[in-house]
């Protein structure tokens, strides 16, 4: 490569933004996802902002490049980068006044674009502005090698931030090196805009040849693979936990493809995805229409990247296959996949929760493929084929609308905490009410007044929760419950006690109050508190608690921030003498046991591990639980019904700048 050639400064500026821009993305989500309680929702409203603000970037390339001469492009590049400066360091360790339970999507926008908006900005506008300029000093194909290159950074990025940043790095430190190196960004990018243009007018070069749908094509196959990560990034989420690793595996199966397709066309060979396609199409769908893991977590995760790499090849192998010549609007071409990623993440970040009382992107992500491989792969495009096609999709609601929990559904909503769905099963003596969050079950109450107070489920007597909220001396006892769920454990109330619930869903508030009998026929006092419980806690005086249930978890998913060693000295704050915190820790994939244990060490407590084991007459699971006191002889009473923890492991204690998910898979 000559000097003089502009690859040697394009080229690393280049890969520098998109790997700054990739890292940023997972350090600025974790970073906000405790400002509204660990959701998986907090992810998909990250990524909208994300996309839409890359749109604005691609956008202002277009323009700058089509409207104005060589030398106003320097300068008006020139300038947004010196001020993007003043936004250094960024950082999102203040809350300020963006929490809110109500209507998060626009404050987690706001608290985006407020604290780390205009660098995002400047490195989305990097790609396109650079390979414009280079495509208008020769007339090679290099610049989607450039592209190619750029997703190529961001891949990288994306699988060192889980393996070697997150766990190695505090949050405060993640964003500290990362503004160290957007200084070194804002160097390299500066030479290359002072180096320009040269001698171009506004707007050569800049036409499009090829069908007025053209572009709409472009858009569709953009939109498509965009609304498919998403969607299996939000499923895998929903199932597990909301951590930055199964947030970037889809994204990065996303990437890889964009650059295999964009760096030489022989990865992306039609006839082999016309037998590979339909066999991803198939295993989505037949997963979809099954309840629970099959196979564990690990086929889990290989299935549903599998299906989502031969959809996304697709897509992007039949995007590249219809990309302009370099000099016959490159940047247009960027502006139309941009504006089909911001519409899928648009979908799948604000539209769907509204309008859809289920998960029903991804199976509509999947009718999308259908369509546009039987179009562009297959080449039926006739009304008669279009028709079916609509079958298709339409089936695909169906299957990915039936939870399967069993029994009459009486109500069913979703919003950005989730799919909450009361059912009714059974008759006479064994009639009950279920709730559920996804597919997992969180509550049943019987519906004979003589067994509406038993307690089910992960709370039975013989639960960790339970044993202690029998065990209490104190006649009048003030316990704190974090999540309500359907309000079970009010049941354990006795006159005279007080139960103060924490809830973060104004879903579940209603439910619990409005379906469920467990609050309204508790002897003791409720209260239910709206919002995030740690926040809650934080700003509340002294609650002098004599139990502390910490049970704030959606199904497998759980959020990190109520398990941090700083949480649990708040929660310690607002107990009594003597009193005893009880965790569930129930979970098929992760060890959060041994994370409560090594947090308990850390801050001078002792713990205690707790099974109990299912008795179907009463409609109790198999539930694990950690009990947590200032010394042992709190929890002298419960040691012989514990166990000790099958295999305990011992690592950095997690905290409000530290977490790891590969130390608990289990």
């Amino acid at each position: 490569m000559r000097l003089n050639d502009s690859r040697w400064i394009y080229a690393p500026a280049i890969f520098l933004s998109s790997t700054l821009i990739f890292l940023l993305q997972p350090i600025a989500a974790k970073a906000i996802l405790p400002w509204f309680g660990g959701s998986a929702g907090v992810w998909t409203a990250c990524m909208l902002f994300f996309q839409v603000v890359l749109l604005l970037g691609y956008l202002y390339a277009y323009g700058v490049t089509r409207f104005l001469g060589s030398r106003a492009q320097t300068v008006v590049h020139l300038a947004l980068l010196i001020v993007s400066l003043a936004m250094l360091p960024v950082n999102l360790a203040n809350r300020g006044n963006f929490t809110s339970v109500d209507h998060p999507v626009p404050r987690i926008l706001v608290a985006l674009g407020v604290c780390i908006g205009l660098p995002y900005f400047v490195l989305s506008t990097t790609g396109p502005l650079l390979q414009t300029w280079y495509s208008r000093r020769t007339p090679a194909s290099f610049p989607y090698r450039l592209f190619a290159l750029s997703n190529l950074a961001s891949l990288v990025a994306l699988l060192v931030y889980p393996l070697g940043i997150e766990p190695m790095l505090s949050l405060s430190r993640q964003f500290l090196a990362w503004s160290g190196a957007y200084l070194g960004f804002f160097l390299l990018t500066a030479v290359a805009t002072l180096r320009g243009t040269e001698n171009e007018s506004p707007g050569e070069q800049q036409r499009t040849n090829g069908s007025v749908l053209q572009p709409l094509v472009w858009i569709l196959l953009a939109a498509c693979p965009s609304t498919l990560w998403l969607a299996v990034a939000n499923h895998l989420s929903q199932e597990v936990a909301a951590v930055p690793f199964l947030w970037i595996l889809p994204l990065g199966v996303y990437l890889l493809s964009f650059i295999l397709c964009f760096d030489r066309m022989g990865w992306y060979r039609p006839p082999v995805y016309r037998w590979i396609l339909p066999v991803a199409w198939l295993a989505m769908g037949f997963r979809l229409a099954r309840q629970g893991v099959i196979g564990g977590l690990r086929w889990e995760i290989l299935l549903f990247s599998a299906a989502l790499f031969a959809c996304c090849m697709f897509c992007h192998g039949e995007l590249a296959g219809r990309k302009p010549e370099p000099r016959q609007g490159l940047a247009f071409f960027y502006l139309m996949v941009a504006t089909g990623g911001a519409l899928g993440a648009v979908f799948v970040g604000f539209m769907a929760p509204h309008i859809f009382n289920t998960y029903l992107e991804l199976p509509l992500g999947i009718a999308l493929c259908i369509i546009l491989g039987v179009a562009l792969l297959y080449g039926y495009s006739s009304p008669r084929h279009l028709a079916r096609l609509m079958v298709v999709a339409t089936l695909a609601f169906v299957v990915a609308t039936q939870l399967h929990p069993g029994g009459q559904t009486l109500l069913r909503v979703r919003n950005f905490y989730g799919t909450l769905q009361v059912t009714e099963t059974g008759a006479e003596a064994i009639a009950a009410r279920a709730l559920y969050n996804g597919t997992i079950l969180h509550g049943i109450e019987f519906s004979a007044p003589g067994r509406s107070r038993l307690t089910t489920t992960y709370y039975g007597p013989q639960s960790g929760a339970g044993l202690v909220l029998q065990s209490r001396l104190p006649s009048q006892q003030r316990v704190g419950v974090i999540g309500l769920g359907a309000g079970t454990l009010a049941a354990y109330g006795r006159a005279g006690d007080y139960f103060r619930f924490y809830e973060i869903n104004p879903a579940v508030i209603r439910i619990a109050s409005e379906h469920f009998r467990f609050l309204k026929e508790s002897e003791a006092k409720t209260e239910v508190v709206a919002g995030d419980a740690r926040l809650a806690l934080e700003r509340e005086p002294a609650q002098d608690f004599d139990v502390l249930v910490l049970d704030a978890f959606s199904g497998d998913a759980i959020p990190v921030h109520l398990l941090t060693q700083q949480a649990f000295e708040i929660y310690f704050h607002h107990l009594r003498p003597g009193a005893i915190i009880a965790v569930h820790v129930t979970n098929k994939y992760l060890d959060l046991a041994s994370v409560v244990d090594g947090i308990a060490g850390a801050i001078g407590k002792q713990s205690l591990f707790i099974h109990s084991v299912a008795d179907r007459q009463r409609a109790t699971y198999e539930a694990d639980w950690s009990l947590v006191a200032k010394d042992r002889g709190t929890l002298r009473s419960f040691e012989a019904l514990s166990r000790p923890l099958t295999a305990a492991r011992r690592f950095e204690p997690w905290t409000d700048q530290y977490s790891n998910l590969f130390q608990i898979l289990k």
